[in-house]
C-alpha cells in the first residue's frame, strides 16, 4: 500500500448509555428550581475516543458527555476506577472529559454545596450513572482498538448562533473586534476517524454554540440541539440499527460557548412580542423575567430539531470532503491550579491576582436564554439592599479583600469564603492539554466567552510557534473536568451581566488561563511535560448521599386496575405526521434507573403479516417518541406515551409498549423493585 494509506494510529471508540434517573431529579443548567425531570425525549450518551500510537507506547483519550458539565466528583471517581481497572494507562493528563452542555439532563453529580442548592443536593444514582456510562464507554473504545487514520477539516456553520451578550461583546477593543467577521465564532472543527480496513469509525466535532434550544419548562430529559446532531449522524451510519445502537460513535462536543445561544430570533418580551435586546435585557412591562430568546421553530423541540439539523448537516459535508491527515506524535500535559490564587504578569511592571471565587448580582438575573429565579436585571453594578441584608443573615458579607479583588462585580454569594458543610465553590482546577500530531485540544474547566476563547487559542498557538512547532490546529473543548461557570475577557467584566458576575474568579480569570495554557503548551513543543509540577491535589469530600430527593416507597395501581393496564387508548387510526398517545397505569421511573444501567422504557412495534410476529421499529431514544410520568397521589401515577408518526413511516399495524418496575411492600418495612409491562391496543397507520 503507498504511504497516503497506511496507519498512524491506534483508534478506538465507544459509546454508553449515562441517562439516569429521568423522574423528580432537577435538571442540571438553568438552576431553576422547578424544573424537575417529568419524563424522557432521548436517553443521554457518554462518547470516548482512544488514540494511540502504533507502537502504543502513547495514549489520549477524548470523552464527550451528554451532560451539563463535568464535575470535579466525576471526574475523580472515573479516574479511581480507570486506575484500578487500567494501571498507569489513563491519568490525570491524557484523559479529557467533556460535558456537551446539555441543559435537560439530570443534576445532583457535584460535591462543591453551590450546585446542591438548585439540584436537591447529592444524588448517587444521577453521579453512578454518569461515571459508570463514562467509564464503559471507554471500555468499549479500549476493547475495540484498530490500526487507522485521522483527518481533520473545519468549515462554517450558518444560522445557528446568536450572541447573548452583544453589549458585552462590544466592550473589547475595536481594533481586536475589527479583525473578526463575527461576533460568535461560526468555525466548527472536525476529527474524522477511519479504520486501516475502511470500517467508517467516528468522528468529533467542536463547535460554539449552548445546547438551550430546549428551554427551562422543559421536564423531558434530552441532549439538546447536539445531542440531535450525534443522534442523525450515527442513525445515518448504523443504518438499519435501532436509535442508540451500532458501532459508530459522532461526538458534538462543547466549545467557547459562554456567549453563544441557538435562539436565534433573538431576545424577544414574551408578554408583548417586542425586542428586549437592550444591555440590561429588560422588557417595559415585567422587567427582565419577560426577556426571553426563541428559536427558529414554532415551539422548543422544533428550534432543537432545526438547530441540530443544521450542525449535522454541516459536519457531513466536512465529514465527507475531510482529506487533510493528522500525523504526528501523542503528548498531554495537566496541571492542578489554585484560582484563588494566581499570579499574573501582564508585563514588565505589572502583576495582578485572581481572587477567591464569587458571584455576582447578575448571577441570578440568568440569561436571554433562562431568565433568573430572582428578578434581578443583568448588568447590575450596584447591590440590591434587600438581596444583601438576605445573604448577609444567611451567608455572610464579603470579606472587604475579595470585594475589592472582584471590582466591579457587586458580590452575590462570596462563595469562596463559604466552607459549610463543604466549599461552595472549587479552589483547586484542573488545566489540560492534548495533543494529537498537528491537534491540540485545549481542555478548559468553564464557559469560555467567544473573545475570551479567541485569544486562548491564539495565545497557545503562538506559544506552539514561538517553541518550533508551528500550524497546529488549536480546539477549544469546553465544561472540562471540573466547573468553574464562565470565563469573560478584562473588559467584558466591566459591565457584569450575566457571564462577567459568573466569572467567579475575578477579572484577570482569563489572564491567569492564558498564562497557565502557555506554559502546558510550552511543555508539550517541549517534550518537557514530565517536569511539569502537579499542583495541588483537589479534595474528594466524604458525601455519601445527601439529597432532598424524596424516598422511592410502595407503590400502588387505582382500584381494578393493575401495572401497565391502559387508562387512556389509542385511536383506531393515525396518519404520518400525528401523535399517537396512550396513557397507562405507571409507576416511579426513578425504580428503573436505579435497576439497570439501560432501560428502555417504550418501544414501537410494527405487525408483519408474514412471519405473524411483531417487530421494534422505534424505542425510546427516538426524537419521535416522548415519554412522560406524572405523579398521582396514594402511590399511584400516569405515564404518558407519544410518538409523533414521522414523514417516510411505513403504512401497516402498529402497537405501542410501555416497561416500567413498580416497588411492591413485602414487609411493613421491606419493598422489592417489581418489573412490568402494558401495551397499546394494535392500530393502523393509513
Amino acid at each position: 500500500s503507498t504511504i497516503a494509506e497506511t496507519a498512524n494510529y491506534l483508534l478506538g471508540v465507544g459509546r454508553a448509555d449515562c441517562t439516569g434517573p429521568v423522574a423528580q431529579v432537577p435538571l442540571m443548567g438553568y438552576a431553576n428550581p422547578d424544573q424537575v425531570g417529568g419524563g424522557l425525549l432521548t436517553h443521554l450518551y457518554s462518547r470516548a475516543f482512544i488514540v494511540a500510537d502504533l507502537d502504543d507506547s502513547r495514549r489520549v483519550v477524548f470523552v464527550s458527555a451528554d451532560i451539563g458539565m463535568m464535575s470535579q466528583r466525576v471526574r475523580m471517581e472515573v479516574l479511581k476506577r480507570l486506575k484500578s481497572k487500567y494501571g498507569d494507562l489513563y491519568r490525570q493528563d491524557n484523559v479529557i472529559l467533556s460535558g456537551t452542555h446539555t441543559h435537560s439532563g439530570p443534576g445532583g453529580y457535584f460535591q462543591y454545596t453551590l450546585f446542591w442548592i438548585t439540584s436537591k443536593g447529592l444524588i448517587r444514582p444521577a453521579l453512578n450513572a454518569i461515571v459508570n456510562g463514562i467509564v464503559k464507554s471507554i471500555d468499549i473504545a479500549h476493547e475495540n482498538m484498530k490500526r487507522g487514520r485521522l483527518f481533520i477539516n473545519r468549515g462554517t456553520v450558518e444560522n445557528s448562533q446568536i450572541n447573548r451578550s452583544p453589549f458585552s461583546y462590544l466592550m473589547n477593543p475595536a481594533s481586536e473586534r475589527s479583525r473578526y467577521s463575527s461576533n460568535t465564532d461560526k468555525e466548527m472543527v472536525m476529527l474524522k476517524m477511519v479504520a486501516e480496513d475502511g470500517q467508517e469509525l467516528g468522528l468529533i466535532s467542536w463547535f460554539a454554540v449552548h445546547p438551550v434550544s430546549m428551554n427551562n419548562t422543559n421536564h423531558l430529559v434530552n441532549s439538546d440541539n447536539v445531542g440531535y446532531a450525534s443522534y442523525l449522524f450515527e442513525q445515518e451510519k448504523n443504518q438499519g440499527m435501532l436509535p442508540g445502537e451500532g458501532s459508530f460513535v459522532a461526538a458534538f462536543a462543547s466549545s467557547n460557548l459562554g456567549d453563544v445561544s441557538p435562539n436565534t430570533r433573538g431576545p424577544t418580551c414574551i408578554n408583548t412580542g417586542e425586542s428586549c435586546d437592550n444591555p440590561q435585557s429588560t422588557c417595559p412591562i415585567g422587567g427582565a423575567a419577560m426577556c426571553m430568546a426563541k428559536g427558529p421553530g414554532n415551539d422548543m423541540f422544533e428550534s432543537t430539531r432545526i438547530i441540530g439539523q443544521n450542525i449535522y448537516l454541516k459536519a457531513k459535508e466536512l465529514y465527507e470532503k475531510a482529506s487533510q491527515e493528522v500525523r504526528g506524535p501523542l503528548s498531554s500535559a495537566h496541571q492542578w491550579v489554585n484560582m484563588s490564587d494566581v499570579s499574573v504578569e501582564l508585563n514588565a511592571t505589572h502583576t495582578v491576582k485572581t481572587c477567591k471565587p464569587a458571584l455576582g448580582h447578575s448571577f441570578a438575573a440568568g440569561t436571554i436564554d433562562g431568565v433568573g429565579a430572582f428578578n434581578f436585571t443583568q448588568g447590575s453594578v450596584e447591590g440590591d439592599p434587600f438581596w444583601d441584608q438576605i445573604r448577609d443573615q444567611l451567608l455572610g458579607e464579603p470579606s472587604n479583600e475579595t470585594k475589592a479583588c472582584h471590582k466591579p462585580k457587586p458580590i452575590l454569594f462570596s462563595t469562596g469564603e463559604m466552607s459549610w458543610p463543604h466549599p461552595w465553590h472549587p479552589d483547586i482546577v484542573d488545566v489540560q492539554i492534548a495533543a494529537i500530531g498537528s491537534l491540540a485540544i485545549v481542555a478548559v474547566p468553564g464557559e469560555f466567552t467567544t473573545m475570551s476563547g479567541r485569544r486562548l487559542r491564539e495565545a497557545v498557538r503562538s506559544e506552539f510557534d514561538s517553541q518550533g512547532t508551528p500550524g497546529m490546529n488549536v480546539v477549544i473543548a469546553g465544561l472540562c473536568n471540573v466547573y468553574t461557570h464562565y470565563i469573560t475577557t478584562y473588559e467584558e467584566y466591566q459591565v457584569q451581566r450575566y457571564e462577567a458576575a459568573s466569572t467567579i474568579y475575578g477579572p484577570h480569570t482569563l489572564s491567569a488561563y492564558i498564562q497557565l495554557y502557555r506554559g502546558l503548551a510550552r511543555a508539550i513543543a517541549t517534550n518537557t511535560t514530565q517536569d511539569l509540577p502537579r499542583g495541588p491535589e483537589p479534595p474528594l469530600f466524604n458525601v455519601v448521599n445527601m439529597t432532598l430527593l424524596p424516598a422511592l416507597s410502595a407503590e400502588q395501581a387505582p382500584a381494578g386496575k393493575a401495572f401497565g393496564d391502559v387508562l387512556q387508548e389509542v385511536r383506531q387510526q393515525y396518519r404520518v405526521g400525528e401523535v399517537v398517545e396512550v396513557t397507562f397505569v405507571g409507576a416511579n421511573p426513578r425504580n428503573s434507573a436505579e435497576n439497570a444501567t439501560e432501560h428502555n422504557f417504550l418501544t414501537v412495534e410494527r405487525y408483519t403479516n408474514s412471519s405473524g410476529s411483531w417487530h421494534t421499529v422505534q424505542n425510546d431514544v427516538s426524537w419521535d417518541t416522548r415519554f412522560y410520568w406524572s405523579k398521582g397521589s396514594l402511590g399511584q401515577s400516569n405515564v404518558t406515551i407519544e410518538w409523533h408518526v414521522p414523514p417516510g413511516t411505513e403504512l401497516g399495524t402498529y402497537r405501542v409498549r410501555y416497561f416500567g418496575h413498580y416497588k411492591k411492600r413485602v414487609f411493613i418495612t421491606r419493598t422489592i423493585t417489581v418489573p412490568f409491562e402494558g401495551s397499546s391496543s394494535a392500530f393502523e397507520i393509513t
